[in-house]
């Protein structure tokens, strides 16, 4: 053990020197920016040579935690450690085959290649010193194993609701019922007390239902629930429509009379006429006066065509440009064109109305 820690010793001292010798030797070319990086390397080298010490003792104070450890961890921290002193031979080597030759290319009064070189120096030097501060890191956080205690049986709450019976080989006999299926023994092991009365609940409440539902239907089932609420919903929607004027659509539509009547005229002779002409013979749009319909006669379709429209043979939709009391008010007006006589009635178009 004390012939590893000389070693390892010498190699972080050997770092260190072979920088210190470049720096004296490089200083002849005067170069400041030279100084400077051979200055970090220096620096650098010293500050990896302490972290080995730091190792050595790192290694000493928890020997006793790595001999737990595989035989192969050995070998791999002895390798760490010899990379350890890689710059200071990277150095040297830059030393013998790089001549002092000023070259003004890159950096004033430095070459290219001794500048690449003093900059992969301390990179290398920055990547040891990372790699020695993981490897110390490794030595704190090492843990002994603590032994793990056998658990003991607790009896849960579970085996308690389920009334849970434990069989051994010597109790065995006592709940065998006799039945052997292929050599597989029946043991005397009831359902659960929750999962019995949970049966009894449900029988009685089957037969609950079916006298309250089915026998004296003294109340309604599910059928009549919904006839129920459908028709509720039916004088809900009736009272809320008779309670706003505005509030009409296709299906809840009725036809007009009186003032509405003349009020879906004007609108008609201003906004429809162009299309459907003013006598409602028809233009561009159908004829409106005969019994033949593309989308239905009845009050309900001419309200639904006039507010949704008709994009795909050019007519809009205007539901945004009148309310749906306006629209019904137009549809009321076009049922009372039917059977009159306009001057040039175009041909009948589409189905004809029963």
């Amino acid at each position: 053990m004390k012939i590893f820690k000389i070693i390892i010793a010498a190699i972080s001292l050997f770092a260190a020197l072979p920088a210190s010798a470049q720096a004296k030797e490089v200083s002849s070319v005067n170069h400041p920016v030279a100084l400077v990086m051979l200055i970090i390397i220096g620096l650098l080298a010293a500050v990896i040579f302490l972290m080995g010490k730091a190792l050595i003792a790192g290694y000493s104070v928890y020997k006793e935690r790595l001999k737990k450890i595989s035989s192969a961890a050995a070998p791999v921290l002895i390798l760490f450690l010899l990379l350890s002193g890689f710059p200071s031979f990277a150095q040297e080597a830059t030393d013998v085959a790089t001549p002092a030759v000023v070259s003004h290319e890159w950096v004033t009064g430095l070459s290219n290649s001794t500048f690449l070189i003093l900059v992969s120096v301390i990179a290398l030097e920055l990547i040891i010193i990372a790699y020695m501060a993981t490897a110390f890191r490794s030595f704190v956080i090492i843990k002994k194993a603590k032994p793990v205690k056998a658990r003991q049986k607790k009896f849960s709450w579970i085996e308690k609701l389920n009334n849970t019976r434990t069989v051994d080989s010597k109790s065995e006999e006592a709940y065998n019922l006799g039945h052997n299926y292929d050599g597989i023994q029946e043991l005397d092991n009831p359902t659960p007390p929750w999962w019995q009365w949970g049966f009894v609940f449900s029988v009685v409440f089957a037969i609950v239902y079916l006298w309250v539902y089915f026998v004296s239907h003294s109340a309604p089932n599910q059928i009549k629930e919904l006839e129920i609420a459908n028709a509720k919903a039916e004088e809900q929607i009736k009272a809320y429509m008779a309670s706003s004027a505005n509030k009409i659509d296709e299906n809840t539509v009725t036809v007009l009379e009186g003032a509405d009547v003349e009020a879906g005229k004007k609108i008609f002779t201003t906004t429809c006429s162009p299309c459907h002409g003013a006598d409602g013979g028809g233009v561009v749009g159908p004829n409106l006066t005969d019994n033949y319909w593309l989308h239905g006669g009845t009050i309900h379709d001419i309200f639904r065509t006039i507010k949704n429209g008709v994009p795909e043979k050019g007519m809009k939709s205007w539901k945004d440009d009148f309310t749906p009391k306006q629209i019904a008010q137009i549809a009321s007006f076009i049922t009372t064109l039917k059977g009159t006589k306009p001057a040039n009635p175009k041909e009948p178009q589409g189905d004809l109305a029963e």
